[in-house]
């Protein structure tokens, strides 16, 4: 009997993988929701680098140098509950298909375009006795770093009534007549099986802020990286020239952002969306930073020796890190702060009290010296008449005085002779003091 070519047997098969994928159930494709794979709540000092770690190895991109190989599909054949499983046959997006067995060449076969309509299903041409066993479907996505798996159980009889495929709940079973072709369904058609040369274009991450008390859809967005190299920054210009991600960060896959040097005012929720639609890879990490004051330095010990650390370096003063921050000092007055104002004082009141003594010394001068200048100027006055009448003295009008010589300096001799007289016991002589003055005078 002449068996049918493998294209006739694909077209003859093809209703049959159909209804046998539609009782298989799902195909396991990945989802395209995005989701929260982390959240934490860091803490950093003012004035510090705070760093968020944002890591994912799916998010590196690499461009394909192995001509397309980084998608592979392979068959696998376990005899037995618990024995090794066997490579059957695998092959790549590039086309090339490897079978393992010698025996196996020209009897399993993949469609050359698995990777263009996702139909990784495996053909064999005639079924044998040992071809019975559980049968893998494995696919794997290097770049993506996806695999997917799918299990279809081989049962071979001789009886044609008894050819069927059916699902057990966990796998697919399919009964085949020994001789007879049999297809083992494996179809997925998810677009990262069968696009490529996209991923540049649909590979993106970017970061979100949310000030404290803001909701997350109304979020700041802060950074855009695209894989391409593009960049794009927003955010408040205070905070936009203090953030960083690495330029290589689509090579090691790692997207952590920097801030430095981190303000109080930078305190809020912090988001990183990574999207790779190619890949199907949509996660969120969430960080709620929290600025706190930076940590007091201990002062420097001194060295043992000498009580001072000539040696050491002062460190950096921790409140030049709060640029805007006014720190007000009080020091409190020591004793000998005390007495220096009071010397002050002293020396100010003892200046004032020299100040004033010189003052009335030199007024009391002034006013002795002005007695001597008027009587001088008195007995030295040319022409004028003196009146000496007024200086007789009455007899009845004196005291009595004591008999004993009184050695007194008189000024001029007209009141040396009227002492005299006041102290003599003789009678009192009549005396024309106005011609004796003119005589006095005119000598």
């Amino acid at each position: 009997m002449e068996l049918p070519s493998g294209a006739l047997l694909w077209k003859l098969l093809l209703l049959e993988s159909f209804a046998v994928l539609l009782s298989s159930g799902p195909s396991g494709s990945p989802t395209a929701g995005s989701s929260v794979v982390s959240e934490s709540a860091v803490s950093w000092a003012a004035g510090t680098q705070a760093v968020l770690r944002c890591q994912s190895p799916r998010m590196v991109w690499t461009q394909d140098r192995l001509h397309d190989r980084q998608r592979v599909v392979h068959w696998d054949l376990s005899g037995g509950p618990g024995g090794p499983a066997r490579r059957l046959v695998d092959m790549y997006s590039a086309g090339e298909q490897r079978v393992y067995e010698p025996r196996d060449r020209g009897r399993l076969l993949l469609s050359p375009s698995a990777f263009h309509d996702g139909n990784f299903s495996l053909l064999i041409r005639a079924v044998e006795e040992g071809d019975e066993g559980l049968y893998t479907c494995n696919l794997h996505h290097h770049y993506c770093h996806l695999y997917e798996s799918l299990a279809v159980r081989l049962e071979v009889t001789d009886d044609p009534q008894a050819a069927r495929a059916y699902w057990d709940g966990e796998k697919e079973v399919l009964a085949a007549v020994r001789g007879a072709p049999a297809l083992l369904t494996c179809v997925n058609r998810a677009h990262v099986w069968t696009d490529r040369h996209l991923e540049e274009a649909q590979q993106v991450a970017h970061w979100d802020r949310q000030p404290p008390g803001v909701p997350h859809d109304r979020a700041d967005r802060l950074l855009d990286l695209y894989a391409s190299g593009e960049r794009r920054a927003y955010g408040p210009p205070f905070l936009r020239d203090r953030v960083a991600v690495g330029a290589d960060a689509f090579a090691r896959g790692d997207f952590s952002l920097s801030i430095d040097p981190l303000e109080p005012a930078d305190e809020g929720t912090y988001s990183c969306h990574l999207h790779h639609h190619y890949c199907g890879l949509h996660e969120r990490r969430v960080f709620h930073l929290r600025v706190t004051e930076p940590a007091a330095e201990p002062p420097p010990r001194a060295s043992p020796g000498n009580g001072s650390g000539h040696g050491s370096v002062p460190g950096p003063d921790p409140t030049l890190a709060r640029g805007r921050s006014v720190i007000n000092v009080i020091v409190p007055e020591g004793r000998a702060h005390f007495f220096q104002q009071l010397g002050y004082v002293l020396a100010t009141l003892l200046l004032f009290i020299l100040l004033l003594i010189t003052v009335v010394l030199a007024t009391r001068q002034r006013r002795r010296g002005g007695y001597e200048y008027s009587d001088k100027k008195s007995a030295k006055a040319p022409g004028k008449d003196v009146n000496l009448a007024e200086f007789a003295a009455a007899k009845e009008d004196q005291a009595p005085y004591r008999s004993e010589d009184i050695q007194l300096d008189y000024k001029n001799n007209i009141l040396k002779e009227r002492a005299e007289l006041a102290h003599s016991p003789l009678p009192a002589k009549s005396i024309d003091l106005d011609k004796e003055f003119r005589k006095e005078y005119c000598k």
